[in-house]
């Protein structure tokens, strides 16, 4: 029974940090606050490994790890974003791009919970990496401006809703016999974290924007595809139409 549970943990602790990152960006703790939602993607990551581990996989778990991801990489990276950045701009401007991204990421959990995907991928920017871009750029608010803050805001919105495929790495397993380094491995990246807060999470930002702009390069070479796609169609009318 107890071992049953330990993905759910996962998933509450998850929830906690998720919270606690809020709580410290109220108290102007921005990078520790987007410690906390990197923190969180890890045991975001680790919870369905350990339920398909324990073959512990259930409907309460998927429900939970859904609540849990709108507020960990829905609610708490706007608000790094918004008290941090967007705090000081026009109110309606930034009260748009801080509700729309947390709707996006509703709107992306419930899909990806009632549709069957690609196997092999995600249909759209999962919250999690969302959350993640979002909660880690904020902390560049000295290096690139707010116009463009704003816009990656809608930018990773659009993604978590799009159509486009990210590679899926969740699927690849924990073996049963590894399970105890997990909490090895999240604890000593935590004290890393904590020791060197800016500099991970600017680090960790790297990759994150990487997988993210992926999406939108494929994007916009689909796009193109369907422009040229729609040119030679004008240019080569069929024959239906010739009679």
């Amino acid at each position: 029974m107890i071992t049953k549970s330990i993905p759910n943990l996962c998933t509450l602790f998850n929830l906690g940090l998720g919270m606690l990152a809020i709580l410290l960006a109220l108290n102007d703790n921005y990078s520790l606050a987007a410690i906390m939602v990197i923190v969180a993607m890890l045991m975001d990551g680790l919870d369905g490994r350990m339920a398909r581990a324990l073959n512990a996989q259930s409907e309460l778990g998927k429900e939970l790890d859904s609540l849990s991801d709108l507020v960990s990489f829905g609610v708490a990276p706007i608000v790094i974003m918004y008290d941090m950045v967007f705090r000081d701009i026009n109110p309606v401007l930034a009260i748009t791009a801080s509700l729309i991204f947390p709707m996006c990421g509703a709107m992306r959990l419930a899909r990806f919970n009632v549709k069957a995907g690609v196997p092999g991928y995600f249909t759209g920017l999962p919250i999690p990496a969302a959350g993640g871009v979002l909660a880690t750029l904020s902390l560049f608010h000295n290096e690139v401006s707010t116009p463009y803050m704003v816009i990656s805001t809608f930018i990773v919105s659009y993604l978590m809703v799009s159509q486009v495929k990210y590679p899926n790495f969740k699927k690849v397993g924990i073996p049963k016999k590894a399970l105890w380094l997990a909490p090895v491995v999240i604890v000593a990246a935590v004290v890393i974290a904590i020791m060197f807060p800016d500099q991970v999470s600017k680090l960790i930002f790297v990759p994150l924007a990487l997988y993210a702009l992926y999406g939108f390069k494929q994007n916009i070479r689909k796009l193109m595809r369907r422009q040229r796609q729609t040119r030679q169609d004008d240019d080569n009318p069929s024959k239906e139409s010739l009679r």
